[in-house]
């Protein structure tokens, strides 16, 4: 089996791509992949350390205003196309699997102009231009959130769900939480902005924190390395000491401590629930309001639809709102049970296996 993936942009896009060959590469004996990206993209980085054969096209995004950019925008597009079709000459590729971002869009279309069957991924409640302009070309269509499928053909639509689902899914609880001085006898908390942070949510955080000294629940607090030094400088000594606050920079393995948490404040993006669904945790969603189409509102809103969430909007965010919230959940814990569950039912732990199996059927 040979299969051609391509996304980028984003991490979001790029590892359901990775997830997708590594279950091929784990599950078919007689495989090959070839990953099409953008050596400006954080694809080529990420892509190259995982040992995974990488090949570039030159393509950018359109302009959501009026801009002469976007003449310039068709050109590279076509010409990408051209790109496209001769390494899908050259590779021979039984697949062609884009995950959204810009740079699917001419492989993907290129592949179907060539009549190799076609599949795109869509990892928001919402879909990106990419993948709204190859919908009507492509084979199939998988979808992560049902909500999505309003925007698809209903005929070649299936719910598959996100495949970082499945990586946490399979990971075992630990003792991870000893590593910042937590005991196992209190609900555990995690605040975690995305590995940048989250400004508000920062500013949030430090109303709160003194309201949470000597509380019965602990708080792992993620600041994002670019706001750690300022939230350490700013907060009291008193919370500094409180042995159940502990506040850190960045966590690297984070999929470790999602395991061993009771609730999850943070923000909505498509691999975030994807992780929160399938480890069935409650969580408050505070969605970014600086993304496109507002998606991480619409990803949000169908957690909350089925019981497993709260939603704060961004821009009514504060420290005592945030307390009262979080504690009306981690002190009831008939009201985290529900939540819980309801956030479980929504979750696709073998996600990865439903995306492959429908790929696979493409092709045979």
């Amino acid at each position: 089996m040979k299969m051609i993936v391509s996304g980028g942009g984003t991490g979001g896009h790029i590892y359901p791509a990775l997830s997708l060959v590594d279950y091929m590469e784990k599950n078919i004996p007689s495989h090959e992949a070839l990953y099409v990206g953008t050596e400006e993209g954080l694809e080529s980085q990420i892509v190259t350390k995982k040992g995974v054969p990488f090949k570039s096209i030159r393509v950018q995004g359109f302009k959501r205003s009026l801009s002469l950019d976007n003449v310039k925008t068709v050109y590279y597009f076509m010409k990408a196309v051209q790109d496209s079709k001769k390494l899908i000459e050259e590779f021979q590729p039984d697949v062609v699997v884009g995950t959204g971002g810009y740079v699917c869009a001419p492989i993907v279309y290129a592949a179907h102009k060539k009549g190799v069957p076609t599949m795109i991924h869509e990892q928001n409640s919402v879909p990106g231009l990419a993948n709204k302009f190859l919908a009507r070309y492509v084979d199939k269509v998988a979808i992560c959130f049902p909500e999505a499928a309003e925007y698809f053909d209903k005929n070649k639509t299936v719910l598959t769900g996100n495949p970082r689902g499945q990586e946490v899914a399979s990971i075992q609880p630990t003792d991870s939480l000893s590593q910042f001085g937590f005991t196992e006898e209190l609900p555990t908390i995690l605040v975690f902005g995305g590995s940048r942070g989250a400004l508000t949510m920062t500013r949030a955080m430090m109303e709160a924190m003194p309201q949470m000294t000597g509380k019965d629940y602990q708080v792992l607090f993620v600041t994002g390395k670019i706001y750690y030094e300022d939230v350490m400088a700013a907060v009291s000594e008193t919370v500094k000491a409180n042995d159940r606050i502990k506040i850190v920079p960045y966590i690297e393995e984070m999929e470790k401590i999602l395991t061993n948490v009771t609730l999850v404040v943070g923000r909505a993006g498509a691999t975030s629930l994807a992780e929160i669904t399938a480890l069935g945790l409650p969580s408050i969603l505070i969605p970014s309001p600086n993304v496109t189409n507002d998606h991480q509102t619409k990803n949000a809103q169908s957690v909350v639809n089925h019981g497993g969430a709260v939603l704060l909007r961004d821009d009514e965010l504060n420290g005592p709102r945030l307390v009262t919230e979080l504690e009306r959940i981690i002190l009831n814990p008939e009201l985290c049970r529900k939540m819980a569950e309801a956030s479980k039912e929504m979750g696709i732990p073998d996600a990865t296996k439903r995306l492959f199996d429908e790929v696979y059927q493409l092709i045979h």
